[in-house]
């Protein structure tokens, strides 16, 4: 199932996502209203409105987003450093987060803004010291992210917090898909149309089950938050006015404009 948040005529929903589409060719789908929020057992009221009547909203508020960095070796390699002997976790708060067809803000302290298109997960039900036997029982689905990072600051500054944590830095959707395997799947993204990221989620030096288990083992995980699972090869740069599109199979698309900051 596909689980969208959106808002329409003033009210904000969730939604099931029926229908199926090309990537960037979701106008003939439509949204089956789920009643209440889709964690644990939920209901689909019945009531359907087409995706093009609504504004698609980042598909979830998520209390934290946990990041997880170098998670694919030729990332690693491509930016001179080695694969980390454990995972490296850092957090971008909750107002970095947009949805798709939210626009990007080109940061006003940077001069270098890179994409990281990302598989994302979003947890379903609050855990801690999560088995891995248990991991998918505690993961509600999967979306697209995309890690946006003002390189420059990143290596000025030797910590990420400004680098990857300024508002709009963490796009998310379009929708959350709950039936997704993730241990091999591609990750795609495009600048006005161009490949620059191609991977598979079968090359992550540590699985969704590795990073659960782990990040789990520190903290609490609650409904609705985010772990970002690492970047293929290919990152580069973005302008004002490109667009760029991340696109996982299985999932769907993530589409951001970037724009000048204020």
């Amino acid at each position: 199932m596909r689980i969208a948040r959106f808002s329409i005529d003033g009210n904000v929903a969730f939604g099931a996502v029926e229908g199926d589409s090309a990537p960037g060719e979701e106008g003939g789908l439509v949204l089956d209203i789920i009643k209440g929020i889709p964690y644990g057992d939920f209901e689909l009221s019945g009531t359907k409105v087409p995706l093009s009547k609504v504004r698609l909203l980042p598909p979830v508020l998520p209390n934290k987003v946990v990041a997880i960095g170098r998670n694919y070796a030729e990332h690693a390699a491509e930016l001179g450093h080695e694969v980390p002997d454990a995972p490296v976790a850092f957090f971008k708060p909750t107002t970095s987060v947009i949805g798709s067809g939210d626009a990007i803000e080109y940061p006003s302290f940077s001069d270098e803004l890179h994409h990281e298109a990302e598989l994302a997960v979003v947890i379903g039900r609050m855990c801690r010291e999560v088995p891995r036997e248990r991991v998918k029982d505690v993961v509600l689905g999967y979306t697209c992210a995309n890690d946006v990072t003002a390189r420059d600051v990143q290596r000025r500054e030797n910590q990420w917090a400004r680098a990857k944590g300024f508002d709009t830095a963490c796009p998310l959707g379009p929708w959350v898909e709950t039936s997704l395997d993730p241990s091999d799947v591609t990750i795609q993204c495009t600048v006005n149309g161009e490949q620059r990221q191609l991977g598979r989620t079968s090359d992550m030096v540590r699985s969704v089950e590795d990073l659960v288990v782990h990040i789990t083992e520190a903290m609490t995980l609650l409904p609705g938050d985010v772990i970002l699972t690492g970047t293929p090869a290919g990152v580069g740069p973005l302008n004002v006015g490109d667009e760029v599109a991340v696109t996982i199979e299985g999932i769907g698309t993530l589409t951001n404009k970037v724009i000048k900051r204020g």
